[in-house]
């Protein structure tokens, strides 16, 4: 009855965030998958890594696959000529499913690899991008090369920061829930009272002088770090941030290349110049900077903190706690950290045919294989075996939920990952109300 009665009001929530939830899904498998397949090695050269960007055509492809696999038959090591012959097929027989390349594009790996226990594995793995990819690649390797993949992780928005005040300029961009400091140095700029023996006038002349000289020089570093080599702006956005006038004097000036101040998205006053300005300067601008996962990040876990600090009852955290809820329709954003490494196991009784679902990290589940309460060890066997973050994933729809993943990257997603399990959620109404409705 609760689960209907919320099915209307859960369609109407989820339709706005329906897409940005599936960009933040096919990126954690993104990285999911980068992580597998760095830890890949091979013999030789017998690892493949195709990329074939949006608009090539597949027949092409196949043609040059023909024509080096007539080149790999002239190894002379038999063993990596056979490994990379192999490789090349499988390759051929992936495409064979495609009439056309997809739309992004198409990135496929395939090889010998050698597994944890030194033996010869083949693997495959073919992924559709989820936005498109703008570069072709074909290399023959003792492992694969992801670098692509990592290059699909950075959000669209790269947001260009610039810390200016009296005592230097930092340089810096946020990309995702990922800061970087381009560039930091410090400047000795005169203060406003002369020293003895000099006039008010030619004193004022050279404080202006060299203030004028420190705009002009965070200028050019600007336009060195935000315009590429193509003479093209590299971020979506710029903030302006300092103490004093001097991030206003450089925006009312024309110091700054025009190509930059069109992309001036705010400027922040902040009481710190260097890392702490920065930091600051993310904080005070979030409205404009809420797309980033950043700031998306820590506005949806200070929600969650917030509910435990009211003791509002519309919470739960831990993996027990949390799973209880997940098939009542209570539950409208489910945290979950992106490295969270449990495992939904089913493990079966063959001689009393009963199933056991169990919640466990890799290093328990042998233990529970041992563990008599589930009966004679000789007569069970792992039925299913999933990783709970592709569980939640595959059946996030049954449930009704909004699914956010988590990293420990930023102060509150540590804490959340430390001191909660790194698994919680936000609930659509107290606790209570299911015990009123109960009575």
């Amino acid at each position: 009855l609760i689960q209907k009665k919320f099915t209307k009001i859960l369609k109407k929530e989820m339709d706005r965030d329906l897409d940005q939830e599936a960009i933040d899904i096919n990126i954690w498998k993104i990285k999911r998958i980068s992580k597998i397949l760095s830890d890949f090695k091979g013999n030789g050269t017998s690892m493949i890594s195709l990329i074939i960007p949006p608009g090539d055509q597949i027949p092409r492809v196949q043609k040059m696959l023909s024509e080096e696999y007539g080149t790999a038959s002239n190894i002379k090591s038999r063993v990596n000529r056979l490994s990379v012959l192999s490789a090349i097929i499988s390759v051929q027989q992936k495409l064979k499913l495609y009439q056309k390349t997809p739309k992004n594009g198409l990135i496929l790996y395939c090889g010998t690899i050698i597994d944890e226990f030194n033996k010869e594995k083949k693997i495959s793995f073919q992924i559709e991008p989820f936005k498109p990819i703008n570069t072709s690649l074909y290399l023959c390797d003792n492992k694969f090369h992801t670098d692509i993949l990592f290059s699909l992780l950075e959000e669209e928005e790269k947001i260009g920061f610039i810390i200016m005040d009296g005592k230097g300029v930092l340089i810096g961009v946020l990309i995702g829930n990922r800061k970087e400091i381009l560039h930091k140095s410090s400047v000795d700029l005169p203060k406003k009272h002369g020293r003895g023996g000099q006039s008010a006038v030619r004193f004022g002349r050279l404080r202006m002088e060299k203030r004028n000289n420190f705009l002009k020089k965070v200028a050019e570093i600007s336009v060195s770090h935000f315009i590429s080599e193509d003479q093209k702006v590299n971020v979506s956005g710029i903030i302006l941030a300092g103490s004093a006038d001097f991030k206003k004097d450089l925006n009312d000036s024309e110091i700054l290349d025009s190509r930059l101040q069109t992309k001036i998205l705010q400027i922040v006053d902040i009481s710190y110049g260097g890392e702490a300005g920065f930091n600051q300067a993310i904080e005070l601008c979030s409205t404009s900077l809420s797309d980033l996962k950043f700031i998306k990040e820590k506005k949806v876990l200070q929600d969650f903190f917030e509910e435990i600090a009211k003791d509002s009852g519309k919470y739960v955290f831990g993996l027990d706690e949390t799973l209880k809820f997940l098939n009542s329709g209570i539950i409208e954003k489910l945290l979950v950290w992106e490295d969270m490494n449990f495992f939904r196991v089913v493990l079966n009784n063959s001689k009393t045919h009963q199933d056991y679902l169990l919640f466990l990290k890799e290093e328990q589940i042998q233990d529970h294989l041992d563990d008599e309460k589930f009966g004679n060890k000789n007569d069970l066997n792992i039925k299913e075996k999933e990783l709970l973050l592709d569980w939640f994933v595959e059946n996030r729809k049954n449930f009704g939920l909004t699914l956010i993943f988590v990293s420990d990257k930023t102060p509150e997603g540590n804490q959340f990952t430390k001191g909660f399990g790194g698994i919680g959620a936000i609930l659509r109404y107290p606790l209570q109300l299911d015990f009123e409705t109960g009575e």
